[in-house]
């Protein structure tokens, strides 16, 4: 049950713990005390000292655990045109403790990819430092830019050319995204992750009242997000695979929303055409598997181990899960993952390095268990 193809029997979803090293370098940076090509030279050194424990610890593909960026998605947003970032009096929504830096991105013209987006400068320097290893490389999904501005943004004003026609915002959604797709795609990058923490929201029934209350269908609008993901994905070459992360919130061990995927499944794992889903269940927070008797003929990336808390998993309890999922999706369709990244902002989530690699070593002692070695 060998997996030659992404994703992989033991996989990660891509951040991992900032050294303290690279967040004194980037604070320095920030501060005025560091120039840009310092803080490369860290980031290289460290990126590089990264994909070796990726590879030592059993990992397949590599990543860069997101060391450049301050958080897993508003760098990548920022870096598009007509997006202005900003501060802001408040996060865009509720951790259940700890609160993210209030920081946002507001649309100010028509959305695209450009040619510069420092993403690519980004993925040319992990593949080169990989070697020979698969690289993994995540952006947010296109949705996340629309539920930022649009959705959990009370006094959004859409501007003058999406004013007029609604749907010119989804196709330059679409577009900007197909864009990126494919010009990582020239840079060589062959295995892709949409970061989507719409479809956890959209789980939550105490979220989907108050969308509601305000007059906001989401089943209408994460119908108009799968629209716009497959238009992505019929641009997909076919040797590219291109997966999906679903979260419910990762920010210094915190969450933010809670709720099954049965409001979501239907619109989402029987209509989207991504290759994989990622699915965080690693609380009682993900409810049952049952919705994953919408799952066509996709992957699916059990996120059974957490990264939020250093306690390891018991492993026979995981592979009576990994069993339990079964009954739903085959075994030969299923891998397994943590729930998150471990650091889906530079803070990171509240454990030690080695604490984090041990959780990569157990996804790794299971799976070789479940499925053979891989």
């Amino acid at each position: 049950m060998e997996r030659i193809l992404p994703p992989y029997r033991a996989d990660v979803v891509g951040s991992f713990l900032r050294p303290k090293c690279l967040l004194e370098a980037r604070a320095a940076f920030e501060a005025g005390k560091l120039s840009r090509d310092e803080l490369s030279a860290v980031e290289e050194r460290e990126i590089a000292a990264l994909i070796r424990k990726e590879r030592e610890n059993g990992l397949t593909a590599v990543t860069d655990g997101e060391f450049p960026r301050a958080f897993w998605h508003l760098d990548f947003l920022a870096g598009l045109s007509g997006i202005r970032h900003v501060k802001a009096e408040a996060w865009s929504v509720h951790f259940e403790g700890h609160q993210p830096k209030a920081e946002t991105v507001v649309i100010e013209d028509r959305i695209g990819f450009p040619k510069d987006h420092p993403f690519l400068a980004a993925f040319d320097r992990v593949k080169r430092l990989a070697g020979d290893a698969p690289v993994k490389f995540t952006i947010p999904s296109l949705s996340m830019l629309h539920l930022i501005c649009c959705v959990r943004e009370a006094n959004y004003k859409p501007i003058a050319a999406y004013a007029e026609n609604p749907d010119l915002l989804f196709e330059d959604l679409a577009a900007a995204w197909t864009d990126a797709m494919l010009a990582l795609y020239e840079h060589g990058c062959r295995y892709l992750q949409f970061d989507d923490t719409s479809w956890g929201e959209f789980c939550s029934a105490e979220k989907r009242a108050a969308y509601a209350a305000r007059g906001i269908d989401v089943d209408a609008v994460g119908r108009n997000y799968v629209k716009a993901l497959n238009a992505v994905l019929a641009k997909k070459p076919a040797d590219l695979t291109v997966t999906m992360h679903i979260c419910r919130g990762n920010f210094r061990s915190t969450w933010f929303s809670s709720g099954g995927y049965e409001p979501v499944a239907e619109i989402l794992f029987a209509n989207c055409n991504v290759d994989a889903f990622f699915l965080e269940y690693d609380s009682d927070r993900a409810g049952s598997f049952e919705p994953l008797r919408h799952i066509k003929d996709q992957t699916v990336v059990l996120g059974l181990i957490t990264s939020k808390f250093p306690e390891l998993e018991d492993p026979e309890a995981v592979k009576a899960r990994i069993r339990e999922a079964s009954q739903y999706v085959p075994l030969e369709r299923l891998c397994l993952s943590p729930q998150c990244g471990f650091s889906s902002t530079e803070e990171g989530n509240i454990m030690t390095e080695e604490e984090e690699w041990a959780k990569v070593r157990l996804v790794k002692q299971i799976a070789d268990e479940v499925w053979g070695n891989n």
